[in-house]
């Protein structure tokens, strides 16, 4: 290991943060990370900032959003905690919240999409697999449907 391996020598799933879009999201990926027995999760939930346009919903369904996603993934693990983050870069705030929560990993599930909402949405699976300062867990998906 080395001085900037974020896993210090710790477990891979000693930690994971657990990125979840909403309830029906966040129960999907808990129980897909539960066969792995991490140590710790901590959720996060992204509330996506407009930059100068408004927001794509109110603060206030966004953290409903939030809780109701936190309470799924803690019908799985109920010790998880959880981490809200507020930015325009999904991504880079996966990144932050990593770093914020101390994660020895972050294990997500793709929500897939077609190449032109890929496309359109920057690819955020690419990014966040290619750029990350720590291991990156891809979760399988048992239904494409979810």
């Amino acid at each position: 290991m080395t001085d900037t391996d974020p896993t210090d020598g710790r477990e891979l799933l000693g930690h994971v943060l657990l990125p979840v879009a909403n309830e029906k999201d966040a129960l999907a990926t808990a129980r897909a990370l539960e066969p792995y027995r991490p140590g710790r999760v901590t959720a996060l939930h992204v509330v996506e900032k407009g930059g100068g346009v408004p927001d794509k919903t109110p603060v206030e369904q966004s953290e409903e959003l939030a809780e109701e996603s936190y309470a799924a993934v803690r019908s799985v693990f109920p010790d998880a905690d959880d981490h809200t983050a507020y930015a325009r870069d999904v991504v880079g705030a996966i990144f932050d919240a990593a770093e914020d929560v101390d994660a020895t990993a972050i294990a997500y599930r793709s929500r897939g999409g077609s190449r032109l909402m890929q496309f359109l949405s920057g690819d955020r699976s690419l990014k966040l697999v290619t750029n990350a300062d720590r291991p990156v867990i891809t979760l399988p998906s048992r239904d494409s449907s979810e």
